[in-house]
């Protein structure tokens, strides 16, 4: 019997850490989980430590790991991801927490299953480069970087012409800003075809969340954002394709299941290998459809681009200023159509400057969320 593969899951109560879970039941002979990091859903946490049996496990806040005898904040996450019998760690910690423990991971050689996006967009140049120094493969669990992965696979990147994010629009699709004026959180929420959280499923909305993984595809296959197109794609079957410098275009398509791409990463680089997963069906899909993404009414999306284009810190505080304005629009505080003006305004706000240690990139964080703050209060209902 080959020897299981030790992984720990920080983010193991979320959308992401269940469904990795789901896929560790599926392959409990190949898969361990020897660690575990989870926010506030204490009772998910304990029901997860029953079931799995971590060796190391770790909370958010100090009064709930007194709650169950667990470590907790920055240090638990790390200690998480740097257990000696880890062979991946998957990070699906929101924001930029995520940060600390994939630098801990890297530096003690654990290979990377990457979900979170801040942890690139904020700080990409200093994890990959820590991740290439160490020799650590980054292996992305998102639909769509999992399928440029499996595009790109014995590719370089020289023969790439572009790569090609696809998008499914979100629940306005098609809409123009009349029609947006009045936008409750509740619709926001009702993502055509994916269930995910409540964060990224508004940025799905306003197209920030293409915009991130513009600069995430940037950071994991050394392509230039010239080379990087999104394409609306309202189906939701291709989920990425890169076309090469010979014209012939390799897409990776499949059922909106990101069990899927967490399998692949988990069990990579072994062979494929069958599940119990829904199947795709050819019949349910007469047409598929692609069109242009609507950057003038989906102003976030053209906000991505241009801070990633400035380079540096930019990034940081366009992810710092996203997430107050989101967060502003969950609690009702601020309209859907003014969440690209907190961020825009943000960014006005800030020069841009080099980084090269985490605390730079988290004081910088700290100053864009005070400042959205501030332009919250003058967008605000």
């Amino acid at each position: 019997m080959p020897v299981p593969i030790n992984i720990s899951i920080l983010g193991s109560t979320g959308s992401i850490g269940t469904q990795t879970l789901a896929v560790v039941d599926q392959f409990k002979s190949q898969l361990k989980v020897v660690g575990l990091a989870a926010g506030g859903n204490v009772d998910l946490l304990t029901k997860q430590i029953r079931k799995y049996h971590p060796k190391v496990v770790s909370v958010k806040k100090e009064e709930d790991a007194k709650k169950i005898d667990v470590l907790w904040g920055d240090k638990g996450n790390c200690a998480v991801a740097t257990i000696p019998v880890v062979d991946k760690v998957v990070i699906a910690t929101p924001g930029l927490a995520g940060i600390k423990p994939t630098l801990a991971a890297i530096r003690k050689k654990k290979t990377i299953a990457l979900a979170t996006k801040e942890v690139l967009v904020a700080a990409g140049s200093l994890v990959t480069s820590e991740a290439a120094k160490h020799k650590i493969k980054i292996l992305p669990i998102d639909s769509e970087h999992s399928a440029i992965f499996q595009c790109l696979e014995s590719r370089t990147t020289e023969e790439v012409k572009r790569v090609i994010l696809t998008a499914s629009g979100g629940p306005f699709r098609g809409m123009k800003p009349n029609q947006l004026k009045n936008i409750r959180p509740e619709q926001a929420l009702k993502h055509p075809n994916w269930k995910m959280g409540a964060k990224i499923t508004i940025d799905s909305a306003t197209l920030m969340n293409k915009g991130f993984e513009v600069c995430e595809a940037m950071w994991l296959f050394g392509v230039p954002l010239e080379k990087i197109r999104v394409i609306v794609h309202p189906q939701s079957i291709i989920h990425s394709a890169v076309e090469f410098i010979d014209g012939s275009i390799i897409a990776q398509m499949g059922p909106s299941d990101m069990r899927l791409p967490i399998q692949f990463a988990l069990l990579y680089p072994g062979k494929r290998q069958e599940n119990n997963f829904r199947r795709f069906s050819f019949g349910d899909y007469p047409s598929l459809s692609f069109e242009e993404p609507d950057i003038k009414t989906f102003r976030c999306l053209g906000l991505a681009f241009q801070a990633i284009s400035v380079g540096k810190t930019a990034t940081a505080v366009l992810t710092a200023a996203n997430d107050i304005a989101v967060g502003a629009f969950l609690s009702g505080r601020l309209s859907f159509l003014r969440i690209p003006d907190v961020v825009e305004s943000t960014l006005s706000a800030h020069t841009p400057k080099s980084f090269s240690e985490l605390n730079e990139i988290l004081e910088v964080d700290t100053w864009a969320r005070s400042k959205a703050h501030e332009f919250v209060v003058k967008f605000g209902n």
